[in-house]
């Protein structure tokens, strides 16, 4: 009974302080490794921020490593593994901020689980993490000020609207700490909403309101519940957040919310939740893998080789090769046959498929010049069929999310709905890039995959002292740019160059709504909404282009075409 109460203490201490790990070393000098996670429970997909503080209070110094495996669904056929490593120097205390890579889902509803193991000179131990999520419940990230007086009638809410799993867990948000926020948006990249009060905000350290403000012009909503009058300008939160929302809604002084309200507030977004789009959008007539077409397979050609091989390894063999009175000989021909109709058999494979593999990508870009950030914010689409792989081990360079999607069911499809969902789905960041391997690209399949990344970037598109006239600064051509000035008048220009001037001529908005309605419906559901809507404001540009790079995954693919479609204000030099 004692042992039972201790556990149970013990797991109401971790629940409340989001310790994940505390492994005391020494308690006479409190040397000790502590593993904390920011978030009280992880998202379906992105990434996991974990602090990791060691207190190595003795003479010696101290190697740490901790192992983490994401799994997602009820058998655990999808992971993702990462490990890290830490040393302490002896009377020193570090602190490091670590995104720990989490497993995509497969199926509409996941437990998601989340296993550190802590290893090396300071001890050993384990502990994991757990949650179930449905695929129609938005992820949400909910401040520990409103989580504290609303969480159960948030619940209630959430599983009277239907969101709620069908195996009883009907969490509405995870909490987290406004002071403790980590300072990189791929913390918040599984999310969909994040709710806060204006004093929350207040109290974020600069790096996480930064974080956020990423995170929200990738496509997130912000929810921001005021006691008094806030503006979104007084919490310095930009007029446009190129594809996110922002709501500033008003509370009372005890900080009780209307639980429906806020349920419909998130459940309504017009952007759909990441994990709905990842599971729904791509299964049947994703634009891309229409445009890059089916595969057939050359059955007859197979045949014709397995019948002859059935001649030559039979009658042939027996009545040719090895006649009466020499029926030894089939030790030695048999196999010989059987080996020359394998090589035959890969030598086709190799012709027809050849190695690596070819495909196209779209990228949808948001480049914000103003105010100093010098950033792009791009959502990259891609679809490609392998042919024979040599490794399954890539780098990419650029900070980012990356998830497979679930396409439609065929004989080369390797990452599908239901029981098809399988695989190890490895992630390792490592100085500000990441190494991918196991499950991500295999021979002789078909694969999608999205991305996002927020990159730094001098590109931008500037008014001159010419009236009419503008100046690229990317350093790739432009095939057609479109604007929208103040008045809501579309101008247009094409084969722009960098660094050379170039005339907007005003057109008829039947020259315009076609050809964007062409570039909105290339893309899957989520990124049509955001390009959708970016074509609606003045004062902005949107610019299409097949020369700009798009983010590099497995370098054995080759990339037909990358046809890419920014979006981003005129500015003045």
């Amino acid at each position: 009974m004692l042992r039972y109460l201790l556990s149970l203490a013990l797991v109401l201490q971790v629940s409340a302080q989001e310790t994940m790990i505390r492994q005391v070393f020494d308690p006479g000098t409190d040397t000790h490794v502590e593993v904390l996670a920011l978030f009280s429970k992880p998202s379906p997909g992105g990434y996991f921020p974990v602090r990791v503080k060691i207190a190595n209070n003795l003479k010696n110094d101290s190697n740490v490593w901790i192992e983490f495996t994401s799994k997602a669904d009820y058998s655990n056929d999808l992971q993702t593994t990462s490990s890290f490593n830490f040393t302490a120097s002896g009377g020193k205390t570090i602190t490091r901020d670590i995104l720990v890579p989490l497993s995509p889902l497969g199926t509409s509803q996941a437990d998601i689980n989340v296993e550190a193991t802590l290893g090396g000179s300071m001890g050993r131990a384990e502990n994991t993490i757990r949650t179930t999520i449905d695929a129609n419940q938005p992820a949400v990230l909910l401040s520990e000020a409103l989580f504290t007086p609303n969480a159960s009638s948030l619940d209630s809410a959430t599983t009277a609207k239907g969101g709620g799993s069908s195996r009883g867990s009907n969490e509405f948000a995870a909490k987290f700490d406004p002071k403790q926020l980590p300072d990189d948006w791929l913390a918040f990249s599984g999310y969909d909403s994040v709710i806060m009060t204006d004093g929350d905000w207040t109290n974020i350290p600069p790096g996480g309101r930064n974080a956020i403000l990423s995170w929200l012009r990738l496509g997130g909503q912000l929810v921001i519940y005021s006691t008094g009058s806030a503006t979104a300008a007084e919490l310095g939160i930009p007029a446009e957040t190129s594809f996110g929302t922002v709501a500033i809604r008003p509370v009372s002084s005890g900080l009780k919310l209307d639980a429906p309200a806020v349920v419909k507030l998130v459940t309504g977004n017009a952007t759909k939740p990441q994990q709905v789009s990842q599971q729904s959008n791509f299964q049947s007539s994703w634009p891309l893998q229409i445009l890059f077409g089916a595969q057939t397979f050359r059955y007859a050609l197979f045949i014709a080789i397995l019948i002859l091989f059935g001649i030559l390894v039979g009658p042939v063999n027996l009545f040719v090769f090895a006649k009466s009175g020499q029926r030894h000989k089939l030790f030695i021909t048999t196999p010989i046959i059987s080996l020359g109709a394998s090589l035959i058999l890969i030598a086709l494979i190799i012709v027809q498929d050849g190695f690596g593999g070819n495909g196209i990508r779209r990228v949808l870009m948001e480049v914000r010049p103003d105010a100093g950030a010098n950033a792009a914010y791009l959502h990259q689409e891609q679809f490609c069929r392998t042919g024979v792989l040599t490794g399954s081990r890539f780098t990419i360079d650029t900070p980012s999310t990356f998830e497979p999607v679930v396409i439609a069911a065929s004989r080369w499809a390797r990452f599908t709905d239901g029981s098809g969902a399988k695989g190890n789905f490895n992630l390792q960041p490592a100085d500000g890039k990441l190494q991918a391997s196991g499950d991500w690209f295999q021979s002789r399949s078909e694969h999608g995959h999205v991305l996002s990344a927020v990159v730094a970037t001098r590109g931008r598109i500037e008014k001159t002292d010419t009236p009419g006239t503008c100046l690229s600064t990317f350093e790739f051509p432009i095939d057609t740019l479109f604007y929208l000035d103040e008045a809501k008048q579309w101008h247009r220009a094409e084969a722009i160059t960098a660094g050379k001037r170039f005339t907007l001529t005003p057109v008829e908005n039947s020259m315009v709504d076609p050809a964007l309605a062409t570039e909105i419906n290339a893309f899957a559901a989520r990124n049509q909404q955001f390009l959708k809507t970016s074509t609606k404001r003045p004062g902005h540009f949107i610019a299409i282009t097949t020369h700009a790079p798009g983010i590099d995954t497995n370098p054995g693919i080759r990339w037909k075409e990358t046809r890419t479609v920014i979006t981003g204000p005129i500015v003045s030099p």
